[in-house]
């Protein structure tokens, strides 16, 4: 029977290990240091503290871009509360002026709550890459190991980025990490949302929690077991973990070429 202890790791090796991999990345790239867009959650405030480890706080810096006509004001205020923890710089823009451009054009669809969501996470991504590229940087993403798998991210939006130092940390063991690392409790216990439109939380959205698409991502890509003996214990959920891990092949591969060259 699989249980969250199934998931245990050495979080001292597991720290260590990243925090290696920022500075081999840093320092490969001849980089000043990294940018993290900053949304109060989990993720990307646990990957502030480790880049904050790897680098020193002079070299690590935070973009806080919120809409506030859904992102919640709590994000906000927690985001600023972790810059101030951890001492580094960071750039506050209220996106909602840029969005609203897009609002004005011809082409825009009010209905299509999905498409406007992945625009405020793409949106983003390139006043991430405009910091990382004016100031000699990298983008240091924040997507983890279950997002990675279930394709629970925006193509080229939160997905877009030089390096993603925590993709191998399935979400419960980001918990875990945040525990460990010291990050303020009301972050480490948050509901994970992208807050691409109000309301949204991921496991709303999903209809799983997290905990237990981490148990079965962890047997079906780690321990590589049968589905179908999966299903004796997670029934139909298996289904749509594979279902949803199926659909989203396109968004861990870059885009096919046509070979034209025998």
């Amino acid at each position: 029977m699989l249980t969250l202890d199934s998931l245990r790791i050495d979080m001292e090796n597991a720290e260590r290990v990243i925090v290696g991999f920022i500075k081999g990345m840093v320092a490969g790239s001849k980089a000043g240091g990294v940018v993290i867009g900053l949304s109060g959650g989990l993720d990307s405030s646990v990957l502030a503290y480790l880049c904050v480890k790897a680098l020193g706080r002079e070299r690590v810096h935070g973009m806080i871009l919120p809409d506030p006509r859904v992102t919640p004001r709590e994000d906000v205020e927690d985001s600023l509360e972790l810059v101030g923890r951890l001492g580094i710089n960071y750039w506050y823009k209220d996106i909602s002026e840029i969005l609203e451009s897009y609002e004005r054009s011809e082409f825009f669809i009010k209905e299509d709550k999905l498409a406007f969501g992945n625009l405020r996470a793409r949106v983003r991504m390139s006043l991430l890459y405009y910091i990382a590229n004016s100031r000699n940087l990298l983008v240091a993403g924040s997507s983890d190991r279950s997002e990675l798998l279930i394709g629970y991210f925006t193509k080229y939006g939160d997905g877009g980025a030089d390096f993603l130092p925590i993709g191998d940390l399935y979400k419960t063991q980001v918990r875990w990490m945040a525990e460990k690392l010291g990050v303020p409790e009301r972050i480490a216990r948050k509901p994970s949302s992208p807050a691409l439109w109000e309301g949204q939380t991921a496991e709303g959205e999903i209809g799983i929690p997290y905990e237990r698409i981490d148990l079965i991502l962890h047997a079906l890509f780690d321990l590589r077991m049968d589905p179908d003996e999966l299903k004796d214990h997670f029934g139909s959920d298996v289904d749509r973990v594979l279902e949803m891990h199926a659909r989203s092949a396109h968004k861990r591969t870059m885009p096919p070429v046509a070979r034209v060259r025998a």
